[in-house]
C-alpha cells in the first residue's frame, strides 16, 4: 500500500518509504514508518483485483510463455528486468536493520520529478512530451520490434528527431473485441510523423490518411524464422503497410520516408486498450463539442459543451467517423489532434505533475500500452528521449494533416493523394525545422535572413540568366529545376549545364556585383538562404549568366531551399496549447 492509498502523500516522500534490504539487495517497500523494518508486512488490504494488478510488479519474471507479444508481424520480446530489482510497489520481507531517518521534506514538485522522465507519443505523443521516468522494474512492461536498419539507428540529442506514432486497429485487450477488422493482423489505422526541431523550441506532429493512396517499398523484416524481404506495392492503401503481409512497423517507417523524404528514428505503436488505459491513469481528458452527439457506431454520446472522458468514453471519441464534420476520415484526424492536444495540456498540468500515484499509474499504463523498435526498448533509453522531448513548450506543438486531394481514378471518392503543391513546401519546412507556430527566436533569425536579401532592388525574372549545374546527387536535378525555372518562374534565360564537378551539401548561387538585382530576384524565388549567395568582386559581362549549383540540400524543383518562411494555405493546423471544440 503506497504513501497515496494510506492518506499521507502530503507529508511523507514517496522515495522515502523505499529501503535497501542488505540481505537480498533489493530496494523494499517500508509499509510502516513507526515501526522497525524488522516486523513483518502487513497483507495489502488492496482489493484482490489491484492486488493481482499489482503481482507483476512485485513478482519474480515469469516464464516466457507468458510474454506479451504485440499484434503485428515482427521479433517481439518483453524485457526481463535487471537483478537487483529496482524499487517496485511491493517488496518481500524487509530486512533485519534498524529505521532510516527521513530525509529532508522535499516540494511537491521535486516528489513528482522523482517519478517522471520517460515518453511516448501521439497517445504515445502525448505522453512523449511530458518526460516522465519509468523504474527500472517497467523495463518488462515494454514490447519491441527488432526493424531491421528501417531507422536512422538512433536518434541524436543534437539533432532534429522523428518518431512514427501508430495506433494499430487490431482487435486485443479486454473489451475490444467489437471494434476494429475482426481477423486483421492490424493496420496503421492512425498514424503520426512526430518532428521535434533540433533545438527543441518546436515540433510538428503530422498525420497521415490511413486512406492515402501511395506506393509501399520493399522491407526487410525478422521474424522468428530468420530475416526476410517482403516485396513492395504500388498504389495501394497507406494503411497496409503495417501487419498486412506480414509487414511490420519497419515497413511503415520506410513508407513514411518514400513519401516525406524524412528519415524515421524510432517508432512507438500502441492498439485500442493504450486510449482507455492512459486517459483513465489521469483521471480523463476534457474535451469540447458544438453540438449534441450520439453516434451509434461508435456508441459516443454527449451533450452539447464540455466534457472529461476517460476508458471506453475516450476511446468512442478517438474512433467516431460520423459524429464531426462530414463523416470522413480527415474529419476523424482533427478530432483525435484536438483530443490529443488537451491529453498534452492534462499530463503537463501541475494536477498530474503533483500526484506520485497518478504519475505511477500512468507509468505502469504507458508500458504496459506501448510496443517500440529495439533502439529504445529499455526504460533507460525512454528516459534520454523522453528529456529531449520534453523540451518542447506545449504552445510550440503544432497537429497538422498531410495535405490530400480526393483521388481523381476514383468516380465514387473513397482514398484521396497527396497535394503534391501543398505538401512539399510543408515537408521542406519540416526537414528545415520551420514551426507552424510563431516562435520568437525562428522569427527573428526568419527576418534577418530575409532582410539580408530585400536589400536592393530585384530584376524581373524574365531578366535573370543563370546556368544549373547538379551537385546534388540526385538524378535530374539541374533538368527539373530548369524546366520549372522556364515554365513556372518565367527564368527564361536559363540553361542545364549537367553535372557539377563535384557533389557539394549546399546550394550556392554564384554572381557578380552587377547581378545583385539579378541573385536576389532568382533567391526570392527558389528560397534560397542568404549564406548561399556567393558574390565575386568583378563584374559579369551583359549577356554573362549567374552559377547555380544545386546542393545536398535541394529537395526538388521549386520547394524552397531554407524551407517557407509560413504555413502554405489550406494547410490544417491545431496548437496543443489550445482547445478546439469538435463540430
Amino acid at each position: 500500500m503506497d504513501a497515496h492509498s494510506r492518506g499521507r502523500a502530503d507529508d511523507i516522500d514517496p522515495a522515502d518509504q523505499w529501503v535497501l534490504n542488505p540481505q537480498t539487495g533489493n530496494y523494499e517497500l517500508r509499509l510502516d514508518h513507526s515501526t522497525e523494518q524488522s516486523a513483518p508486512p502487513a497483507q495489502s488490504t488492496r482489493p484482490a483485483s489491484r492486488r493481482a494488478a499489482n503481482a507483476s510488479r512485485t513478482a519474480p519474471p515469469a516464464a516466457s510463455a507468458g510474454s506479451r507479444t504485440a499484434g503485428v508481424p515482427g521479433q517481439r520480446r518483453r524485457r526481463t528486468p535487471g537483478t537487483p530489482e529496482g524499487p517496485g510497489r511491493g517488496g518481500a520481507t524487509p530486512p533485519a536493520a534498524g529505521r532510516r531517518k527521513r530525509k529532508p521534506q522535499k516540494s511537491k514538485k521535486k516528489k513528482a520529478l522523482m517519478w517522471t522522465s520517460g515518453v511516448t507519443a501521439g497517445l504515445v505523443v502525448a505522453l512523449a512530451i511530458t518526460g516522465y521516468a519509468y523504474y527500472e522494474h517497467l523495463n518488462s512492461n515494454i514490447s519491441t520490434v527488432d526493424i531491421a536498419g528501417a531507422g536512422s539507428g538512433g536518434f541524436k540529442k543534437d539533432q532534429a528527431i522523428n518518431i512514427l506514432v501508430i495506433g494499430t486497429d487490431k482487435r486485443t485487450g479486454d473489451g475490444n473485441e467489437g471494434y476494429g477488422d475482426k481477423n486483421s493482423a492490424g493496420h496503421a489505422d492512425t498514424t503520426i510523423l512526430f518532428h521535434v526541431s533540433k533545438d527543441r523550441t518546436n515540433a510538428t506532429a503530422m498525420s497521415i490518411p490511413r486512406d492515402l493512396m501511395t506506393d509501399i517499398p520493399d522491407c526487410e523484416t525478422k521474424t522468428a524464422d530468420g530475416t526476410k524481404v517482403i516485396p513492395g506495392e504500388q498504389n495501394v492503401r497507406f494503411n497496409t503497410s503495417l501487419g498486412q503481409a506480414e509487414r511490420d512497423p519497419g515497413c511503415t517507417m520506410r513508407t513514411v520516408k518514400e513519401i516525406t523524404g524524412l528519415t524515421v528514428d524510432h517508432f512507438m505503436m500502441a492498439d485500442f486498450n493504450a486510449v482507455k488505459t492512459l486517459t483513465t491513469a489521469i483521471g480523463g481528458v476534457e474535451v469540447c463539442v458544438n453540438k449534441d452527439v450520439d453516434d451509434k457506431q461508435s456508441k459516443l454520446k454527449l451533450t452539447k459543451g464540455r466534457h472529461v472522458i476517460q476508458g471506453e468514453n475516450a476511446l468512442a471519441f478517438v474512433r467516431t467517423r460520423h459524429a464531426f464534420g462530414n463523416e470522413s476520415d480527415l474529419d476523424r484526424i482533427k478530432t483525435q489532434q484536438q483530443f490529443l492536444s488537451s491529453m498534452i495540456r492534462k499530463m503537463k498540468s501541475s494536477e498530474t505533475l503533483t500526484s506520485p500515484s497518478k504519475l505511477l499509474d500512468l507509468a505502469e499504463a504507458a508500458t504496459e500500452a506501448l510496443t517500440v523498435d529495439t533502439g529504445i526498448g529499455s526504460i533507460k533509453k525512454l528516459q534520454d528521449l523522453g528529456s529531449e522531448l520534453a523540451k518542447v513548450n506545449p504552445k510550440n506543438i503544432t497537429f497538422t494533416t498531410l495535405p490530400v486531394v480526393d483521388n481523381p481514378a476514383e468516380t465514387v471518392k473513397a482514398t484521396v493523394v497527396v497535394d503534391e503543391a501543398k505538401a512539399q513546401p510543408l515537408f521542406s519546412m519540416m526537414q528545415n525545422d520551420v514551426s507552424l507556430t510563431e516562435v520568437k527566436k525562428k522569427e527573428k533569425d526568419a527576418k534577418d535572413a530575409q532582410a539580408a536579401l530585400l536589400k536592393g532592388a530585384r530584376a524581373e525574372a524574365s531578366e535573370v540568366r543563370v546556368d544549373v549545374y547538379n551537385g546534388s546527387g540526385k538524378t535530374g536535378a539541374a533538368q527539373g529545376t530548369l524546366v520549372w525555372l522556364q515554365n513556372d518562374a518565367g527564368v527564361l534565360k536559363s540553361s542545364n549545364k549537367s553535372n557539377a564537378p563535384r557533389e557539394i551539401p549546399k546550394t550556392t548561387l554564384e554572381f557578380a556585383p552587377n547581378q545583385a538585382d539579378q541573385a536576389r530576384k532568382l533567391a526570392d524565388l527558389m528560397g534560397l538562404p542568404a549564406t548561399a549567395l556567393k558574390q565575386g568582386t568583378a563584374d559579369a559581362g551583359e549577356t554573362e549568366p549567374m552559377k547555380l549549383t544545386l546542393g545536398g540540400d535541394f529537395k526538388g524543383a521549386g520547394v524552397p531551399i531554407t524551407g517557407p518562411a509560413k504555413t502554405p494555405e489550406g494547410v490544417q493546423k491545431v496548437v496543443a496549447d489550445k482547445q478546439v471544440c469538435a463540430e
